[in-house]
């Protein structure tokens, strides 16, 4: 059955959403268990002794091969070093963003007729071409780029979110981004204004937040335990708190659970004292919100709603000091961490079968500029008038057209062939 792909890589998490042709329609997407039980997986890579590199944790101590928080990272000149191999980020996102592909044709045993990949609002032409050149490496020439906020706002809309123009607040595992978006013409939304962000905030913070309280309430236990016994505690210490973290959104009280060498340990801790731990940066979140909006000229007047996304928007002090500051319903859907990933398959649908614009009758659909989207165009198209020869992608458009055939894919396992190694050497030469 035809379907599109949409990919939300975020800077600890990625998650994918498939969208199916129902007749001349489209039904509502549906998550993709990129992992066994779980509808994310890690944004991580490690790189096998054998030169493979496998997506998700790899459960070892030795961090020398292990890559996480490579997106933030695209468009650094500095690579990073993965067992003393140098691996620019761009090549680590396309690889990840490949991986999702593969996993999802396995599947389905046909490839996507289009795929949307989800980015930083922030980005510019820059790290967005070193995307681009990236996928296209790798095979993947049927890949629209789309800011994260435009996704999100997507699918907000889906959801009966009906208003032209709102704010996104996207608070992800290791940073946050505010960004104006706009429906246009089209009925579609881009951005408006420049989105703002924080590095130094995300919910991986939070877990951090939690597991010092924590080790201050527990400091007399940990000093009298050995240093064995006490790495094996704090190892375990911030998985256990992004649980009670998680808990602690749904419920007003929790514990911490240990294991020391005494036994069994339980560190109750309550929403209040958790979100009094948080309050300054949400806070700082909030007033960044507040400065994008009036950046662009724009009053809170001016908005029709907050849209949320990111899996600790969940957390009840978000909507609180937001409501507190903007006088607009804020929209949040039941899994933030998907909303992302969802309107990517959405928008998937519109390069597949792009609406006519409401003033106009339907028309067969021709290839038009649209700066909100970035695509990487395929070395052949379908048989038709003569066209240029193919080039690398290097300018922005977007092709509303029906799009190329894909290459052939590989179907993998878990593990990436040996050949994305070679990849990688390959990524290394231009790099220099």
């Amino acid at each position: 059955m035809p379907y599109v792909l949409g990919i939300d890589i975020g800077s600890t998490t990625t998650a994918a959403t498939v969208a199916r042709r129902r007749g001349a329609s489209w039904a509502r997407p549906e998550t993709v268990a990129l992992d066994t039980g779980a509808a994310t997986v890690p944004s991580v890579l490690h790189l096998g002794v054998d030169g493979t590199l496998v997506v998700g944790e790899s459960g070892t101590d030795d961090g020398s091969r292990t890559a996480r928080g490579f997106l933030h990272r695209v468009g650094d000149d500095v690579p990073l070093l993965l067992a003393g191999e140098a691996c620019p980020p761009h090549l680590l996102t396309a690889v990840l963003a490949t991986w999702v592909v593969e996993r999802v044709l396995a599947r389905e045993g046909e490839p996507a007729d289009a795929v949307v990949l989800s980015h930083p609002a922030g980005w510019g032409r820059h790290r967005r071409e070193l995307l681009h050149n990236s996928l296209w490496e790798l095979g993947m020439s049927n890949v629209t780029l789309l800011p994260r906020t435009v996704t999100v706002a997507e699918g907000h809309a889906a959801r009966g979110f009906a208003g032209s123009t709102a704010v996104v607040y996207a608070l992800g595992g290791e940073s946050f981004e505010a960004a104006l978006v706009r429906r246009n013409a089209h009925g579609r939304y881009e951005t408006l204004g420049l989105p703002q962000g924080l590095d130094w905030i995300g919910g991986s913070d939070f877990d951090e937040a939690l597991a010092e309280h924590v080790r201050t309430t527990l400091a007399r236990e940990l000093a009298a335990a050995g240093r064995r016994e006490t790495y094996a505690t704090l190892r375990a210490l911030r998985p256990e708190c992004e649980r009670a973290k998680r808990e602690l959104t749904v419920g007003t009280e929790t514990d911490v659970l240990l294991n020391l060498p005494a036994g069994p340990t339980r560190v109750p801790v309550t929403r209040a004292q958790f979100e009094e731990m948080i309050r300054p940066a949400v806070q700082a979140t909030v007033d960044l919100l507040l400065r994008t909006v009036l950046s662009a000229g724009l009053r809170a007047a001016d908005l029709d709603a907050v849209l949320l996304t990111g899996g600790s928007t969940r957390i009840p002090l978000v909507a609180e000091l937001l409501t507190a500051a903007l006088p607009v319903p804020v929209e949040v859907e039941p899994d933030p961490q998907l909303t992302a990933a969802t309107g990517a398959a959405l928008a998937a649908c519109q390069v597949v079968s792009p609406r006519p614009r409401p003033s106009e009758p339907p028309r067969a659909p021709a290839p038009t500029a649209d700066a909100r989207h970035d695509v990487v165009p395929g070395p052949h198209r379908h048989p038709g008038p003569a066209v240029p020869a193919p080039r690398r992608p290097d300018h922005d458009r977007m092709h509303h057209a029906e799009p190329p055939p894909r290459p052939p894919i590989r179907i993998t396992p878990l593990e990436l062939p040996r050949a994305s190694r070679l990849v990688l050497s390959r990524g290394r030469g231009r790099e220099g």
